[in-house]
């Protein structure tokens, strides 16, 4: 049964890419939903699948890409039924994306105003006049100084960013539903990132948008999102809440990408790393495709692929590890560390929401 909160629900999804070489398995049957007004965080290393992923909900994958399965829900129809003239009417109104590296998403001979304005007159049919006075509010909404002023320029005139804040401009000036932000901070510092991240967050409350954020830097998953999937191999391995994911987690896929986030406790000159490196998805392996790299992988690994095994509510990994006939393995002692924490947490919270139950009826009394 649809939930109502769901926005978008994405089913068993399958992509191939066609090759010299054969078909790469690129994503291999990915489901999970997005709410309305929620950031859900997809993670992973490079290559693991998650901008192949938030393509297909873009319809912009390459021509030599295949979707052999799968749907993606948005408000009741599967956008994989879609025609290229139907997503693009979709496409900057209803859901619109955030790309790596502004520069290369701005156009450099047009001024930004334009730019700003022009999904407004595509989308809206506004008058350029109106489009242009909505362009310079959203300009001072995402914080660029003389507005009225720099409306007029040329991307080549901002600074790393400040042509982000456009970026973001652009995909939020038609209030669309989902905006989808693939790795948004990469190439900026990180104080201008910490700033991106906050307006981010500050303008998906004010038009109530959902977001999917791409990254594969954790640090910047713990202050955005709501809920976090963890990908690898074209398959999700693990997703729950970010506190389950951070303090919590159950797949070593997820211990290794913690273990290797510098904390406020971290000393030593080098950070643990995940080994090896990730299969060849032009023949994905039998069993746990993550069991090469995995210092704690059973027998089973090799030979039959884990299904999701349900550790709360919202709160689901793929390992064996989980399986009651497992032995018990004891995680890396940052793990054991962050999931005493967590427990502190827990109970912190069941003791403040006791208090205040036990004040409310006092002063009922």
């Amino acid at each position: 049964m649809e939930d109502e909160r769901n926005i978008l629900e994405v089913r068993d999804l399958k992509i191939d890419f066609k090759t010299y070489a054969g078909r790469v398995k690129a994503i291999r049957d990915v489901s999970f939903d997005l709410r309305k007004g929620e950031t859900l965080a997809i993670v992973g290393e490079s290559g693991s699948g998650k901008s192949v992923t938030t393509r297909s909900i873009m319809g912009l994958l390459a021509q030599n890409a295949v979707v052999t399965g799968g749907s993606i829900e948005f408000k009741g129809d599967d956008l994989l039924k879609k025609s290229d003239k139907q997503m693009d009417a979709i496409r900057g109104r209803d859901i619109a994306e955030i790309f790596q590296d502004p520069m290369t998403s701005l156009d450099p001979t047009m001024k930004i105003g334009k730019q700003i304005a022009e999904p407004l007159m595509i989308h809206k049919g506004m008058k350029k006049e109106k489009a242009y006075a909505q362009a310079l509010e959203m300009m001072k909404l995402v914080g660029i100084t003389d507005a009225e002023k720099r409306i007029n320029n040329y991307p080549h005139q901002f600074s790393g960013g400040m042509r982000q804040r456009i970026v973001i401009a652009i995909a939020l000036v038609n209030y669309p539903e989902i905006l989808i932000a693939d790795e948004p901070t990469t190439a900026l510092d990180v104080t201008i990132q910490a700033q991106i991240l906050d307006l981010m967050k500050e303008l998906q409350e004010k038009i109530n948008t959902s977001i999917i954020f791409i990254t594969h830097d954790l640090g910047v998953v713990a202050g955005m999102a709501d809920r976090v999937a963890v990908m690898y191999a074209g398959k999700l391995v693990e997703y729950g809440t970010v506190d389950e994911i951070f303090y919590n987690p159950k797949h070593p896929y997820t211990w290794g990408l913690l273990n290797s986030m510098p904390t406020m406790d971290t000393t030593g000159d080098e950070l643990p790393s995940i080994p090896g490196t990730p299969p060849d998805l032009l023949d994905p392996p039998a069993g746990d495709a993550f069991a090469p790299r995995n210092p704690y992988a059973l027998k089973i690994d090799t030979e039959q692929e884990p299904p999701f095994f349900k550790v709360s509510d919202t709160h689901y990994a793929a390992t064996w590890l989980l399986d009651e006939r497992a032995p018990k393995v004891t995680p890396p002692e940052p793990i054991i560390e962050r999931q005493k924490h967590f427990k502190e947490l827990t109970a912190a919270a069941l003791k403040s929401h006791k208090n205040q139950h036990v004040n409310e009826q006092e002063e009922q009394l």
